[in-house]
C-alpha cells in the first residue's frame, strides 16, 4: 500500500537511530558494553551451574535422533559436546532400533566449517529424486554462514559423501534468502536474492528463474516474479510419479497468497480467495479457508478442511467434501497424507486428538466426507502429532511402509517418545481405520518430572473470553502467593503454545529452590521451587483462524488483555504475587512481554524479552518486518499508526513509572527480526534512568539467538538465571 503526505503517519523523534546500522564500529562498541555490564550482573557461580546443567540436556546423547525415511535410509542432523556444529547422517531401520545405531556420518560441518574458515550453520537437504529403482543420491545442502535465514545452497553426493565440485557442473548458489527445488537432475526452480535478483519490500525473492547445470545464476531465464510489495515469490516442482506439477506461490503477505500451477508453459492461478490455504497431493487438492468461505451459497466455516479432485476443481467443479469442521473447542493444526489416508492433527481445548480419513470410503456417497477414525494415542494434557514415515513407498500389504506413521508425544512432564504405526482399513465391512503403533525411542527424564503436576486453568479476559493456561508447580504447591512464576506466552501468528516436555525449564526453573522463608500466613520457613506457566492467547492458533484474528490489528490489545487476565488469575488464585511473578516471551512474544513491561507493569516482577519487535513506527523498515503488516498493520499509514501506537513499546515508555527488572536480549546475526530493536529500547530505557535494565546480544546465532548448543545454553541460562535472580533473590 503506498501513502501521500496527506495520508502519512508523523516520524516521532527518535535519538536511537543510530543503532539501526548493525555492523557499525561505535554501534558494536555499544553492544559489548552492555554485554560486560550484564555479563558482571548474570554470570556468578549459581550461574555456571545452571549453564553446565542446560548444556548437559542439550547434549545429551540419550535424546531421541528424529529420522526422516528416504528411500532405504533413515537420515537425521545431530549436534552433542563433540560436535557442536551437527553430523548430517544415515542408518538402516534395523540398526535405529537399536539401542546404539550404527550411524554413517555423510557430513560434518564442523569440519567443514574448519577446512573453510565459516562458520556453517545446517538448514536442511533437499533430495533430487531419483530414476526408478535408483538410490537417493544427489540433494541440496541449506548452510547459512551464521546462523540467520540467508542460505548457500550446495549440491551434495552422498554415495561420494563430499559436494559435487561447481567446476564439473555442481549446483552452488551465493548465500541469500529464497527456496530451491530440483525439477529434473540438471535444472533447479530458483527464488532468490543472490546476485543481485530483485527483493520484495520484506527483504525476500521477488522472482523465480529456471536454473541449468553449469549456468550463472543471474542470466537465468524468468520463471514467476511478484509485485515489489508482496511478501516473497515460492516455486516448487512436485515430482511424484503420474501427478509431476510445477507450482508457483506469490506470498502477498502472511495470510494471502495465490496459488498457481504451471500448464503448458502457462501459470494458471487455482481460482480461491487469497486467504484459503491450498496444498495437492496426488489427485486431491486440499483447503483451508482463514475466514468463512461462501461457494454457491453454502459457507464453509474459517479452520474447516475441504477436499476436491484437483483435476475436477481446475475444471470448474465446485463440489467440496467436507473433512472436518471446526467448534468452539476444537481446531485442525495440521494434516499428513499416507499413501491411502489422512491423519488430522486437531486440538481440544489444548489437548491432541487424532482422526484418520479414508477418501476411498466416502459415508455420505461419492463426494461426501471421508469414513474418519479417532486414533487411541492422546492422553489428556498432552501434544501428540501424527505424520507420514514415506507414503511414497510400497503398500503395506507389498512389504512398504507406505501406510506408516509416526507418533510424537510430549507433555510438560512426560518426556518426548517416538512411535511408529501401521494403518489399515477395517475388514468387517464397516468404514473405519485400524491404527497399531509402537515405542520406537523415549527420550530420558532430566528433572523430577514425577514431583510436578500439571494443570489447565482458565482465565476470563476482559470481554469476558475464557482463556486457557497451563500450569507445572509441585504437588505441594503453596497457595501463598510466594511461589517463583515464569508465565510464557505468543499470541501470534496463528502459532500455537502446546504441552512440551523441557529438561531445560525443569532444571533451570522448576527444580531451583529459594532461600529459606515464612509464607504470607506465618508458615515456618521453607524453600520452594519455581512455577512454569503457559498462556494460550488470542493471536495464537490453539482454537483455530477465528482465535487468531480476534487479536489482528487493531484488535491486538486482546492478546495482552488475556495475557494480563492470565497473570491476576495466578494471583487471585495465591500463586504468586506482583514481586513472584514474571514474563518471558521471544520474537512476537517479546513485543508481547514488551507491551506488559509498558502497559501492565504493575502485574510482574521481572521481563525477559528475547529478539523483540518493540519499535513498531519502523518495524516494517527493519530487516524482514513489512512482511508482518498483515498481523499488526502500516505504521505508515497514519490511521493505522493510531492504534499501532498503542502497542509499541519504544513509544509507551513514561518518566516516573515503577518498571518490572528488565532484561532484553537479541542476536547481531537475527536477519528476520534483526537485533536493531532491542538495542534502541534498552538504549532509551537505560537514558530515561530506569533502575535495573539489562541488555545482552549474541554475536551470532541468528533469530534463534543461538547456532549451536553451547550458545543455547548461554542464552537460556542467561534469561533464566536473570528472571530466577530477580524473583527469588533479588539483583546485585
Amino acid at each position: 500500500m503506498t501513502t501521500t503526505a496527506a495520508d502519512s503517519a508523523p516520524e516521532p523523534v527518535d535519538e536511537n537511530v543510530w543503532l539501526e546500522e548493525i555492523y557499525g564500529e561505535e554501534q558494536l562498541a555499544w553492544v559489548k558494553e552492555q554485554n560486560s555490564r550484564t555479563e558482571d550482573l548474570l554470570e556468578d557461580a549459581d550461574y555456571a551451574g545452571l549453564e553446565g546443567s542446560i548444556l548437559e540436556v542439550l547434549d545429551s546423547t540419550d535424546r531421541i535422533a528424529m529420522v526422516g525415511k528416504r528411500g532405504d535410509w533413515y537420515y537425521n542432523f545431530w549436534k552433542d559436546r563433540h560436535n557442536p556444529k551437527g553430523l548430517w547422517r544415515r542408518t538402516a531401520w534395523e540398526s535405529y532400533c537399536t539401542d546404539s545405531p550404527e550411524w554413517d556420518v555423510l557430513l560434518d560441518v564442523d569440519e567443514l566449517a574448519a577446512a573453510e574458515g565459516l562458520e556453517w550453520v545446517f538448514h536442511g537437504a533437499t533430495f533430487l529424486r531419483p530414476n526408478a529403482g535408483e538410490p537417493y543420491r544427489l540433494a541440496l545442502l541449506a548452510l547459512s554462514p551464521d546462523g540467520g535465514d540467508a542460505s548457500r545452497y550446495r549440491e551434495f553426493d552422498v554415495e561420494s559423501r563430499s559436494f559435487v565440485d561447481p567446476a564439473q557442473g555442481g549446483f552452488d548458489l551465493p548465500t541469500a534468502k529464497g527456496n530451491v527445488s530440483w525439477l529434473d537432475a540438471d535444472t533447479l526452480l530458483v527464488a532468490s536474492t543472490a546476485e543481485g535478483l530483485p527483493k520484495t519490500a520484506s527483504s525476500y525473492a521477488r522472482t523465480a528463474v529456471t536454473l541449468k547445470r553449469g549456468a550463472e545464476l543471474a542470466g537465468a531465464p524468468l520463471l514467476f516474479e511478484v509485485a515489489e510489495q508482496h511478501m516473497m515469490a515460492v516455486v516448487a516442482h512436485d515430482s511424484t510419479p503420474g501427478y509431476e506439477r510445477t507450482f508457483a506461490v506469490d506470498y502477498i503477505d502472511f495470510f494471502n497468497r495465490k496459488n498457481l500451477v504451471l500448464r503448458d508453459g502457462e501459470w494458471v492461478q487455482i481460482d480461491v480467495p487469497t486467504d484459503v490455504n491450498v496444498s495437492a497431493h496426488r489427485e486431491w487438492l486440499l483447503f483451508r479457508p482463514q475466514q468463512d468461505w461462501v461457494i454457491d451459497g453454502t459457507t464453509y466455516p474459517a479452520g474447516s478442511l475441504l477436499a476436491c479432485g484437483f483435476e475436477d476443481y481446475l475444471a470448474g467443479a465446485r463440489e467440496l467434501a467436507v473433512l472436518f469442521t471446526p467448534d468452539a473447542r476444537t481446531s485442525l493444526q495440521s494434516w499428513s497424507w499416507t499413501r491411502n489416508f489422512l491423519l488430522l492433527n486437531l486440538l481440544k481445548d489444548v489437548s491432541s486428538e487424532i482422526r484418520v480419513l479414508d477418501p476411498s470410503r466416502p459415508v455420505d456417497g461419492p463426494g461426501g466426507a471421508w469414513a474418519a477414525t479417532l486414533l487411541d494415542a492422546c492422553p489428556p494434557l498432552h501434544d501428540v502429532n501424527a505424520y507420514a514415515v514415506d507414503d511414497e513407498d510400497a503398500e503395506v500389504s507389498d512389504g512398504g511402509a507406505g501406510d506408516d506413521f509416526w507418533l510424537v508425544a510430549t507433555g510438560f512432564t512426560t518426556p518426548t517418545t517416538l512411535m511408529r504405526g501401521t494403518l489399515e482399513r477395517t475388514t468387517d465391512g464397516t468404514p473405519g481405520v485400524v491404527g497399531r503403533h509402537a515405542v520406537v525411542k523415549a527420550s530420558p527424564s532430566f528433572f523430577a518430572d514425577g514431583d510436578y503436576e500439571v494443570q489447565q486453568h482458565f482465565a476470563v479476559s476482559e470481554d469476558g473470553t475464557r482463556v486457557p493456561y497451563f500450569q507445572v508447580a509441585p504437588r505441594d504447591l503453596a497457595l501463598d502467593g510466594q511461589n517463583p512464576t515464569q508465565l510464557s506466552g505468543y499470541g501470534g501468528f496463528e502459532v500455537s503454545r502446546t504441552p512440551a516436555y523441557s529438561g531445560t525449564v525443569g532444571r533451570a526453573w522448576l527444580e531451583r529452590r529459594t532461600s529459606l522463608s515464612a509464607g504470607a500466613d506465618g508458615d515456618a520457613p521453607h524453600s520452594r521451587g519455581g512455577v512454569y506457566v503457559v498462556a494460550n492467547i488470542r493471536g495464537g492458533g490453539e482454537y483455530g483462524p477465528a482465535w487468531h484474528r480476534a487479536a489482528l490489528q487493531e484488535n491486538r490489545h486482546k492478546a495482552y488483555q488475556d495475557f494480563a487476565a492470565v497473570a491476576r488469575d495466578l494471583m487471585s488464585r495465591g500463586v504468586t504475587s506482583r514481586e513472584r511473578l514474571g514474563c518471558v516471551g521471544g520474537s512476537n512474544g517479546g513485543l508481547l512481554v514488551g507491551n506488559m513491561l509498558t502497559k501492565y507493569p504493575e502485574l510482574f516482577g521481572a521481563v525477559s524479552c528475547g529478539v523483540p519487535l518493540l519499535d513498531m513506527r519502523r518495524y516494517t523498515r527493519l530487516s524482514a518486518g513489512h512482511s508482518w503488516i498483515a498481523e499488526y498493520g502500516d505504521p505508515d499509514v497514519a490511521e493505522q499508526w493510531e492504534y499501532i501506537r498503542t502497542f509499541s513499546p519504544y513509544h509507551l515508555l513514561k518518566d516516573g513509572v515503577e518498571y518490572p527488572e528488565t532484561f532484553i536480549w537479541t542476536a547481531t546475526s537475527d536477519d528476520r527480526v534483526g537485533p536493531v530493536q532491542a538495542r534502541k529500547m534498552a538504549a532509551r530505557m537505560l537514558a530515561m534512568g530506569i533502575p535495573n535494565v539489562w541488555f545482552h546480544e549474541a554475536l551470532e546465532g541468528g533469530h534463534a539467538g543461538a547456532s549451536d548448543n553451547r550458545q543455547a545454553a548461554a542464552l537460556q541460562a542467561r534469561s533464566q538465571h536473570f528472571l530466577w535472580k530477580a524473583l527469588a533473590g533479588g539483583l546485585a
